[in-house]
């Protein structure tokens, strides 16, 4: 496939390359301003159900019974008393380890409901212009072709090469068109290189060279970044803080990517993502507990840039982003993440976008 029919193929995929500031979103998402404890729930609508009257019949005059002697009444037997539940036991009080445990089973049942960055897919390129890529999946995996037609498959914990040809590309000896789509399925991690990925993947062969292109929800894609990008042992407000400023900066390369066919890379240049490996519990749960929530100036979506310190943002970005050390010495000075934010990002809100049903 020639660079021309690849550009061509992928323009006419739905890519949406949507000016910054007016932002209409995706079905079922909306922006919602900083009120984040307004939530409107409809009322159940209970239908009224009328009784059918009751008709009395006319009472019929009963006749006179003949005299019988009186018998006393028999004597009513004294109640007994009603039987009382029995008490429940004082609930004996949970060890370290125990609370340890409910502490661990509750973070692993929020971090499996669905949010309003799990409805969000990015594309982020994991591989650029690389003669051959190593393969394995932790399942059976499915290779398929733009069509949807099935190519091959991957055998769990089997190692495979990709490589590049005149032609397309080949999956050990077995030819390959130049456009293929890997598919481990949800509960499948594919390991491409030495990092370990979850989602789906786009391959494409041009001029010799592959790219490599992870399909991967946002929620899940800002675990991998939030972590990589700071000690998971930081202050929760800074963690928060890094989180908001991740979503908000992948956000402005999902509706203005870089290239046709991925909104943006996974190295320094863009922000850090790398796969599973570097996830860790508490950098997850920062981007649980800001869920949708980005830097927004009337209504945008800000690029919000970030470094390590105050001097590499002045120097990079002229002074115009935050400083990762300085949003923890923040923190640990008692700022919220808000205030945090507003310090690096003058004039601005956070803002949230949030599923909507019709």
């Amino acid at each position: 496939m020639t660079q021309e029919q690849i550009r061509k193929f992928f323009q006419e995929q739905p890519w949406w390359l949507l000016f910054l500031g007016f932002l209409p979103l995706p079905a079922m998402l909306a922006i919602a301003k900083s009120d984040f404890n307004s939530a409107s729930t409809a009322p159940s609508v209970i239908q009224s159900i009328k009784p059918s009257p009751v008709v009395e019949p006319t009472p019929t005059p009963l006749p006179t019974p003949s005299v019988e002697p009186s018998v006393p009444p028999a004597p009513t037997p004294e109640a007994s008393p009603s039987p009382q539940p029995p008490q429940n036991p004082t609930s004996p009080e949970l060890t370290e380890a125990e609370k340890a445990l409910n502490e661990a089973a509750k973070a692993r049942y929020v971090a499996s409901l669905p949010s309003v960055d799990s409805t969000i897919e990015m594309h982020v390129a994991i591989a650029t212009k690389v003669p051959t890529l190593t393969l394995s999946s932790s399942i059976q995996a499915q290779v398929y072709d733009q069509s949807g037609q099935l190519l091959a498959q991957l055998a769990p914990h089997e190692t495979y090469t990709l490589s590049a040809s005149a032609s397309g590309m080949s999956l050990n000896t077995q030819s390959l068109p130049a456009v293929v789509f890997l598919d481990a399925s949800h509960q499948g991690l594919t390991t491409i290189g030495n990092r370990t990925y979850r989602g789906r993947f786009l391959f494409v062969a041009d001029g010799g060279v592959l790219w490599a292109v992870n399909y991967i929800n946002l929620r899940q894609y800002l675990y991998s970044v939030v972590a990589s990008e700071v000690s998971p042992s930081w202050k929760t407000e800074a963690l928060k803080a890094q989180a908001i400023a991740a979503r908000s900066y992948a956000l402005t390369y999902y509706f203005k990517p870089v290239s046709s066919f991925y909104h943006l890379g996974s190295d320094e240049y863009y922000q850090v993502y790398s796969g599973i490996d570097r996830e860790a519990e508490r950098t997850s749960q920062a981007v649980d507990e800001t869920a949708g929530e980005f830097v927004s100036y009337k209504g945008g979506i800000v690029e919000s840039l970030y470094a390590a310190s105050d001097e590499i943002v002045a120097e990079a970005f002229q002074g115009k982003g935050m400083s990762q050390l300085g949003a923890l010495s923040l923190a640990e000075q008692g700022y919220t993440y808000e205030q945090i934010l507003q310090n690096y990002y003058p004039r601005t809100s956070v803002s949230r976008l949030r599923l909507e049903f019709e």
